[in-house]
């Protein structure tokens, strides 16, 4: 289990959310755990919306943590990997304190100036990158569910912006909006062949 501390020196998890999906930026966090840490963390995709969002307060409450995104602009234009990477250095920079090692889910690092250790399956082996997992996940999904409040006709508040056959039908129907990430397949036919 770990600790906020570990040999008395502070380290962060960091995960990120919205890799894989057509549409919305890349978001990464970064938590260093509170004493005591949280009861229940876990990656944020074994668990249930309502436990998610239970945990993201509980997280947001007690422990230190930092947010970074990379826009549908910078996934253009330097890809989903490098943009990605972005997004987890604003995250840790977000945090208001230095951590002494920072273990990221994955596995592959960001060029930084942080010590850090890759961890594929992370999310579900340390809970301080289970924790940088949910608030990720939560704050990326509310972003989608606002931005289909403007774009309804994708399904964001139901598919966050992955490819599913709804959202491709929205993209056949009605082409790309801003906020798809044009240098992805799918979304580079539709304007092809839109």
């Amino acid at each position: 289990m770990d600790a906020h501390l570990q040999d008395g020196q502070l380290v962060a998890g960091v995960d990120e959310a919205g890799r894989g999906p057509l549409a919305g930026p890349v978001v990464a966090a970064a938590v260093i755990l509170c004493d005591g840490g949280i009861a229940g963390l876990d990656d944020s995709k074994k668990l249930s919306g309502k436990r998610r969002a239970v945990l993201e307060t509980e997280i947001r409450a007690r422990c230190h943590f930092g947010i970074g995104e990379a826009s549908v602009e910078e996934i253009d234009a330097i890809n989903i990997l490098q943009a990605t990477m972005l997004a987890m250095h604003r995250a840790v920079e977000a945090l208001g304190l230095e951590p002494a090692r920072v273990l990221v889910d994955g596995n592959r690092l960001p060029k930084w100036r942080w010590q850090a250790q890759a961890v594929v399956g992370g999310d579900a082996l340390h809970p301080c990158i289970s924790a940088a997992s949910i608030i990720a996940k939560e704050f990326r999904d509310r972003l989608m569910r606002e931005a289909a409040v403007a774009h309804p006709h994708y399904g964001w508040d139901r598919n966050m912006g992955y490819g599913t056959k709804e959202h491709l039908a929205g993209l056949r129907s009605h082409g790309p909006s801003p906020l798809h990430r044009r240098s992805f397949a799918p979304v580079a036919q539709c304007e092809l062949f839109g």
